[in-house]
């Protein structure tokens, strides 16, 4: 049985690209009883450019860290999905507001435009395995099962066709990108704490398991390849990673093979067109940063102004987040908007400088919300999109001057928005089972960052942002959950937030608090408020005098057990406890007739679903 140890640093790891089953294994458990499973891949896979079809093989050590022995395991064939009548297909046609970039697109692919993955010759430790394949899973019952701590090496022979660009995925993009290659390979399902994530390839995101991946690609010599991972033979390839601006070494039989080596990353993922320029930008702690975009007059100034830019964006997620890892990050042209992958992004290239800035800084941003913590994106997909949109508009706003505290009020219009829109779902929705793409997104993203920018209001910007750094140093290189972020949030604040998780992304309960009435007994002044909404906050509350003056006023949630830093002036009142629907805020020796107005929230900072009921003036 494997000996399972303690976790290596973070440098121990990404400076080793041995075998992933002794890095991951490293990391698969821990005084908390967590553990991961290991992958260790070799790939060789040689690419037919003409009739965008490939063949490879496989090699994979697995290892077993959990504590379940496994009869069987699975493989993601997302090719698959582009075909007609998949659940890609079908789900794109059937529901309400289908994505415009699928629509009905797969069905009318012709048999040379489809997308497929089909593996063959299949062995566990030399015996021979049947799978079944089952639209984009494979399934594949062990020779042999599979004890805790054990590994075992499932070798296979794969051939594909690269679908027309649809989604994510393909060949011939809209502008022109011959091959953006993600979700190419067959992919070892993740068995975690909850068992196998085997969800088909519907429309959503991911979730891979940790591990080395040492990939050859066999392709025409003409063409241009970036993507995850180190090469590791620059001189046997020219194209700019030998020297700026070298063409294609000569090649064998008019091709060249490409040696990639990526530590520790749960994805493998690649673009390539004979027309790209290679860009290397040396950025900060000694990254390289690598920009490949077609060789077009029209957006080749915007690409080179765009370089220096995304340094600055590493050097912003690297002191706000954490440290980024690896060496090497690359901007790639290709794909069909946007989309993350380890150490790299494949972004369409043909916009406006601003938005080729904000798409790239929320794709980079993505390195560390989901390429470093890696939580499950079919599951916690708010997670993953919303920390990624919530750090991306921050780091937007201070490259370009501009105030972070109000970056993110966009992600606040669009979650209250959705929350009063009667179309929302509770965030733990499963990805694929949200009744409106629309909502999904507003989820995903905007009510995401909100959890996150609101988090700043409940325990104060200073800690949510510690908050941030701890929860990067706790849970890189793993996979964290809703409740992994929660226990670091309270472990850093001191306050109890299990109400927060609950309420925001279990429920689709709404804040919504009000300003009743203003009255006076006794010559003192009494504001009477009201909770609305079923979801309880702590309040900010400022009254404004006749002389201009201001009282600033705190009322701490009771199920907080706390109460967040205010500055000296301000007045912190009795705890509110969700149960009781009303408060009385007393102002002690205030006149009624000296009052000008009162405000809940006046620095727009909580997510009310009703600003207009947040005000009370004497004038009205």
């Amino acid at each position: 049985m494997k000996k399972i140890i303690l976790l290596l640093t973070t440098a121990v790891i990404l400076a080793s690209c041995g075998s992933s089953k002794d890095v991951v294994a490293n990391q698969s458990t821990n005084a908390n009883g967590y553990w991961q499973q290991a992958v260790d891949y070799k790939m060789d896979v040689d690419m037919d450019v003409d009739r965008y079809q490939y063949t490879g093989k496989q090699t994979l050590v697995y290892t077993n860290n959990s504590p379940e022995t496994l009869d069987r395991v699975y493989y993601h064939l997302f090719f698959n999905a582009f075909q007609p009548g998949s659940e890609m297909d079908v789900r794109s046609r059937t529901i309400a507001d289908p994505d415009r970039r699928v629509g009905s697109r797969i069905a009318a692919l012709e048999p040379n435009e489809i997308g497929y993955l089909h593996v063959s010759n299949m062995t566990q430790d030399g015996t021979t395995l049947q799978p079944q394949e089952e639209g984009t899973v494979l399934v594949v019952k062990l020779a042999k099962a599979l004890a805790p701590g054990q590994s075992t090496t499932l070798k296979l022979d794969f051939n594909g066709q690269v679908p027309v660009q649809v989604r994510r995925s393909g060949r011939n993009n809209k502008e022109g990108v011959a091959l953006s290659m993600t979700q190419w390979f067959p992919k070892m399902a993740e068995f975690d704490a909850t068992g196998w994530n085997t969800s088909p390839y519907i429309g959503r995101e991911f979730h891979g398991v940790w591990g080395n991946f040492d990939v050859k690609l066999t392709l025409d010599k003409d063409y241009t390849v970036g993507g995850t991972g180190y090469l590791q033979n620059p001189k046997d390839i020219g194209h700019g990673y030998d020297k700026a601006n070298s063409g294609p070494a000569k090649g064998k039989d008019g091709k060249l093979t490409w040696h990639f080596n990526a530590p520790m990353v749960h994805d493998f993922a690649w673009g390539a067109d004979p027309d790209f320029i290679h860009d290397v930008y040396n950025g900060a702690n000694g990254v390289k940063l690598h920009f490949l975009y077609k060789d077009n007059d029209a957006i080749k100034e915007n690409w080179e102004k765009l370089q220096p830019k995304t340094n600055e964006m590493l050097k912003y997620f690297n002191e706000h987040i954490g440290e980024y890892p690896y060496k090497q990050y690359s901007v790639i042209q290709g794909g069909d908007g946007g989309m993350e992958y380890a150490m790299c992004t494949l972004i369409t290239g043909e916009r406006s400088y601003g938005s080729l800035m904000g798409v790239t800084a929320h794709e980079f941003a993505h390195s560390w919300f989901n390429h470093i913590l890696a939580t499950n994106e079919a599951k916690h997909e708010w997670m993953d999109e919303g920390f990624t949109t919530f750090i991306s508009n921050k780091a937007m706003a201070y490259i370009n001057g501009e105030d972070e505290s109000t970056a993110n009020g966009g992600s606040y219009r669009g979650y209250l928005g959705l929350a009063n829109s009667g179309k929302e779902q509770p965030q733990t929705t499963h990805a694929d089972r949200y009744e409106y793409n629309g909502a999904y997104g507003a989820s995903a993203y905007n009510k995401g960052a909100t959890f996150l920018a609101q988090l700043g209001y409940i325990i104060g910007d200073e800690k949510r942002d510690e908050v941030i750094k701890e929860y990067y140093n706790t849970w890189k290189f793993k996979h964290p959950e809703p409740n992994d972020f929660k226990r670091v949030a309270e472990r850093v604040s001191g306050f109890d937030l299990e109400w927060y998780l609950r309420d925001w992304t279990m429920t689709t309960n709404v804040i919504d608090y009000s300003i009743e009435n203003l009255s006076s007994l006794d010559g003192m002044s009494v504001v009477s408020l009201k909770r609305n909404g079923l979801m309880p906050m702590p309040l900010d509350i400022k009254v404004t005098m006749n002389d201009g003056s201001e009282k600033w006023f705190y009322i701490p949630l009771e199920e907080m057990r706390g109460e967040k830093a205010v500055p000296n002036n301000w007045t912190v009142l009795n705890d509110w406890a969700w149960a009781y629907p009303t408060y009385e805020l007393e102002l002690d020796g205030v006149d009624m007739r000296s009052i000008k107005s009162v405000k809940i929230d006046p620095m727009n900072n909580m997510a009310d679903v009703d600003k207009e009921n947040n005000n009370w003036s004497l004038q009205e």
